[in-house]
């Protein structure tokens, strides 16, 4: 089977999907999955200013309640810098484990955010999922996030033995700016030689901070996260403007030029999220280094769909895919 996998969409450039999704500045309605559209309406882009993003992370949890998995205890392991929440299958048939951070762009968000996907994952694969409250920008810019990931990855590495966990079978994952976390604590790792991730697992990431730099994609309607709203989250987990000469590669995982020796990965994203074009680059680049990379691509998806119309058949159908890769890595034997 070809480990890299497109299974829907294409990248061409100015042709792209994130390009033709928008017309005159507006998101085509018509570009919208069907079972998405009417989410999609209650899903605002608010003004690029401090009290806008306070407004922001009061919607995403709106949006994005705290929902318990049946048969999935939780516990705030750790309290404080970071916090560490685990989701415990009761039964537990994987000696594997996920590291997970949520996403947010940086500067909202709440690893409870995601207990919906973290005790569904657990549940369904009978495997442990640690989420981590990570520090938000602006007061906390990089590398903050980035090390609270590592001292995360400490913890679970210490604890492994009483949550029943391998510690060489640890998966590391996120959403959107969590997947830039997650992307950037595997190159960490590689580069520290100890033990490694042996997957990782991406829903659409925010890998590139020179996607912010593009003034040409600032008044295309992208749902949910535009690029002005990109740009903003950019400065603040940096503290400098995106799209310089300097930016850490840790800090934005696709400027890193070698990613050869880097474990498989699985990147889910929309045809109409402005990360679509960046996910597939980076993808092929892993799958040029003799990484294997999976896409999935969902049409008219927009960004973190998933997140914010959990009940749609199609956000259904895109975890199912995601926990069916995630499966071969977890599994017993």
């Amino acid at each position: 089977m070809n480990p890299f996998k497109i299974s829907s969409g294409q990248v061409t450039g100015r042709g792209s999907p994130a390009r033709r999704a928008t017309t005159e500045g507006t998101i085509d309605p018509d570009r919208i999955h069907p079972e998405l559209r009417r989410a999609a309406r209650r899903v605002r882009v608010p003004p690029i200013q401090r009290a806008a993003v306070r407004w922001a992370a009061q919607t995403a949890v709106r949006l994005m309640p705290t929902v318990r998995t049946p048969g999935v205890s939780i516990e705030q392991a750790v309290r404080g810098t970071p916090g560490i929440r685990v989701h415990r299958p009761a039964r537990q048939r994987s000696d594997a484990a996920v590291l997970w951070f949520h996403g947010g762009g940086h500067v909202i968000g709440r690893a409870s955010q995601d207990d919906r996907l973290c005790g569904a994952t657990a549940a369904e694969l009978g495997t442990v999922v640690i989420s981590v409250d990570y520090r938000l920008a602006p007061r906390h810019p990089y590398p903050r996030g980035l090390d609270d990931g590592r001292t995360a990855w400490t913890w679970l590495q210490k604890h492994a033995p009483r949550l029943g966990v391998d510690p060489d079978r640890v998966i590391v994952g996120g959403a959107s700016a969590g997947g830039n976390l997650a992307a950037g604590l595997v190159q960490l790792l590689h580069d520290e030689g100890g033990v490694r991730p042996v997957a990782q697992w991406l829903f659409c990431p925010m890998l590139d901070d020179r996607t912010a730099a593009r003034r040409d994609l600032d008044d295309l309607g992208h749902l949910v996260w535009n690029n002005r709203l990109n740009h903003y989250a950019w400065a603040a987990y940096l503290g400098y403007e995106p799209g310089g000469p300097d930016v850490p590669e840790h800090a934005s995982p696709a400027r890193r030029e070698d990613l050869s020796g880097l474990p498989p990965a699985w990147i889910g994203v929309g045809d109409v999220d402005l990360f679509h074009d960046e996910c597939l680059a980076y993808a092929r680049r892993l799958r040029d280094a003799g990484v294997p990379a999976v896409v999935h691509t969902v049409a008219g998806a927009p960004h973190g769909f998933e997140g914010w119309a959990p009940n749609a058949a199609v956000s259904r159908e895109h975890i199912q895919a995601a926990q069916s890769w995630l499966a071969l890595f977890t599994n017993g034997d």
